[in-house]
């Protein structure tokens, strides 16, 4: 029984919050049109808001080892 519960909280985690796939999906937007030929600096502003934002930090380290290592 342990386990399994274990097992829930961990894919918890792989099933975000609209909210959340709202703000990665903000994110993609945000860094496609940055790197795009038209790039705004406004966008690197959007994205250092939205990499701020509390809900996606939790995301991030709740993500763990599914996620590259930040170097």
């Amino acid at each position: 029984m342990k386990k399994l519960r274990e097992q829930h909280n961990s894919s918890a985690a792989l099933k975000p919050r609209l909210s959340i796939l709202v703000k990665l999906g903000s994110i993609a937007v945000h860094v496609d049109e940055m790197l795009g030929p038209g790039g705004h600096n406004f966008d690197r502003i959007a994205l250092q808001q939205l990499l701020n934002d509390p809900e996606i930090k939790a995301w991030i380290a709740d993500m763990g080892g599914y996620l590259p290592v930040k170097r």
